[in-house]
């Protein structure tokens, strides 16, 4: 999703080194032999902020493309304008399912989201950021009992509305603090039957922290996570340009296998943008074709 502050790049150049790829071919059998493959045995997702631009152009001709590309599932980052309604016939027209649902939560009225999620048919109600818009740097300490405190508050009403609340995480909830970090403070502090995670896990490797030793630390709390990647060399911003699956500083295959051992139960593939190589549906078949890899 948006971009937010990196924070220690001595620890984010040691994860790009061990975790790096070697770049080989990934496109080679063709799309009809790619079809419903996934490296955990279930749906392969996307998430359609990846998309965004041919979604808005075409919504009903884009999902249809992201169907025949292989996916199976979506996650939605707004509707392209529709009602969640009529997004959610297009999605069955393609032969789509949506689990889960990127959604603006009002704290003060917290109706109109969920009943956006269940006019999708999603399970999972999730944030794409908690964050206030003026707020900048690292995540406070402060600031993350504050969002613990939203997010349980968030979970319970999901609860009550029969759905499950989920946080996704960017960057800067891992600003080394005195104390902790703030997205420590987040796990310890939310209550699990009200709160789940969904972790990005470019952002994570970006923040200079390892996905695989949080599936180990806190198994049961990740039911989703994000297939993002980045190029390893920062541009002169400090800023890092997203990657097509395979071309970035991400191994996936051990990151897989601790979040199948802790519960992932859905992932999507997403990229960042600007797309300077290719188009967004080439990228969304480039990330499919490196997760059939994985199989």
């Amino acid at each position: 999703m948006s971009r937010e502050p990196k924070t220690s790049c001595a620890r984010r150049h040691f994860l790009a080194q061990t975790l790096r790829l070697s770049v080989g071919t990934l496109l080679g059998s063709g799309a009809a032999d790619l079809l419903n493959a996934s490296p955990l045995g279930g749906s392969v997702g996307i998430q359609l902020y990846a998309v965004k631009e041919p979604l808005q152009a075409d919504p009903a001709r884009t999902l249809q493309t992201i169907r025949h590309i292989g996916f199976t599932e979506v996650e939605t980052a707004g509707l392209s304008g529709l009602s969640a309604a009529q997004f959610h016939k297009l999605l069955e027209a393609a032969g789509l399912k949506c689990p889960s649902a990127h959604l603006q939560f009002d704290a003060g009225n917290l109706g109109p989201a969920f009943e956006q999620a269940h006019a999708l048919g999603t399970h999972y109600a999730a944030s794409g950021s908690l964050r206030a818009a003026p707020a900048t740097g690292g995540m406070s300490l402060d600031e993350a009992r504050r969002t613990a405190d939203l997010a349980n508050r968030i979970g319970a009403e999901a609860q009550r509305a029969g759905l499950q609340f989920v946080y996704h995480n960017h960057a800067f909830e891992f600003a080394e603090q005195p104390d902790g970090i703030g997205y420590d403070l987040l796990l310890k502090e939310t209550d699990p039957a009200l709160v789940q995670f969904e972790i990005d896990c470019g952002w994570m490797t970006l923040g200079g922290r390892d996905p695989r030793n949080y599936f180990a630390r806190y198994p049961s709390r990740f039911p989703l996570i994000h297939v993002k990647d980045f190029l390893p060399t920062a541009l002169p911003s400090g800023e890092h340009a997203g990657a097509e699956l395979g071309h970035g500083m991400i191994d996936y295959g051990p990151i897989f296998a601790a979040a199948k051992k802790a519960g992932l139960r859905h992932y999507f593939a997403e990229q960042e943008g600007p797309f300077t190589r290719m188009s967004p549906l080439d990228a969304a078949r480039q990330a499919y074709a490196y997760l059939y890899k994985l199989r």
